[in-house]
């Protein structure tokens, strides 16, 4: 069946760090894991014959670039992270004008200087075309042992001109700060997509709960991969638990009501049938979404669990793609016969 896809990264070179470089690994207090390769590498800058075809074996009709982590939130100056998301987001547009029927963009942001970032998210999408954005996790800010989260008020301009364009933003997460990883001390296998990146993503999302920023802004839209980080799975213990927390909670609703209206939740990199109907059961099928999470996993081995996965059909076109469609208001005309 024809799928729709958008957590499969690209990278735009011109200094803009990315989890294949083994150093990210080792700043993060960990060493080089088994899928940094010259392949991935390979795979992340193809934005042309090799990705199609992966694509095309897969039934992927179409998917959305979006700019591999930590990518521009991992750049600590301002003004040079300023200059290089422009960059990155003028290459995932080159790549959408030469194959405007199989690739669309996701908006890399310069959350450094959040002025910066609502220009940049304008020129993306009122001029690029891009239908959502992509913050690779929390963004540094003059050095690497200082991270921003999102639900600081210093973003609520930002947060107010999302909603105000109607652009849902994917939030992937990333590694944690250096100085706070002293749980993985001498288990550097835990970091990245085995572990760390859940924590992360589950965290930075709770946050944006429980700060009360979807009682400011009700209409805004965020997905997370990977199913949920575990979220559908553990809301109603962390409901439960943060109902006794009184003040310290400035959400004016159950945290449930912000994940089952303010969230969506992909099934990249998490190919496991028992979890998918799990979140289904949490969340409805509405609110779930195909993606595959390449390169870092195979398009292939995504496609082929999602095809034959014991769902019914409905359930399998909503998730596969008319979801996405409704959610990036995506033309009619897709694909390669298109």
């Amino acid at each position: 069946m024809g799928k729709i896809a958008f957590e499969e990264a690209f990278s735009a070179g011109e200094g803009i760090p990315d989890y294949v470089n083994p150093e990210n690994f080792l700043d993060a207090g960990s060493t080089e894991p088994d899928y940094v390769s010259p392949d991935i590498s390979q795979r992340l800058a193809d934005l042309g014959a090799g990705r199609l075809a992966e694509m095309d074996a897969a039934g992927i009709d179409y998917l959305l670039l979006s700019l591999t982590a930590p990518g521009i939130q991992a750049i600590t100056d301002p003004k040079r992270a300023v200059t290089l998301a422009r960059l990155a987001n003028d290459k995932a547009c080159a790549a959408v004008a030469a194959h405007p029927t199989r690739f669309g963009g996701m908006a890399a942001l310069p959350m450094q200087d959040p002025a910066a970032a609502v220009t940049e998210l304008e020129r993306c999408v009122n001029e690029l075309g891009f239908p959502a954005v992509m913050l690779n996790g929390f963004t540094n800010i003059g050095d690497v042992e200082t991270g921003w989260y999102y639900d600081h008020e210093r973003y609520l301009p930002f947060w107010k001109r999302v909603e105000e364009l109607g652009v849902p933003v994917y939030i992937h997460p990333r590694d944690p700060l250096p100085g706070a990883s002293a749980a993985y001390e001498e288990h550097p296998e835990l970091f990245g997509a085995v572990w760390t990146f859940t924590v992360e993503g589950a965290t930075h999302a709770l946050r944006l709960m429980t700060s009360g920023l979807f009682d400011k802004f009700p209409k805004l839209t965020i997905i997370l991969g990977h199913l949920g980080e575990t979220l559908p799975a553990n809301m109603w213990r962390i409901e439960h638990r943060a109902a006794k927390m009184g003040k310290l909670v400035k959400a004016q609703k159950p945290l449930r009501h912000y994940l089952q209206n303010n969230f969506y939740v992909t099934t990249s990199g998490n190919f496991h049938t028992p979890t998918l109907n799990a979140t289904m059961d949490e969340l409805g099928s509405d609110r779930v979404l195909f993606s595959a999470d390449y390169p870092y996993e195979s398009m292939r081995e995504a496609a082929d669990w999602f095809d034959n996965a014991a769902i019914n059909e409905n359930d399998r076109a909503k998730i596969g793609y008319l979801n996405a469609r409704r959610l990036f208001n995506l033309p009619e005309k897709i694909g390669k016969q298109a």
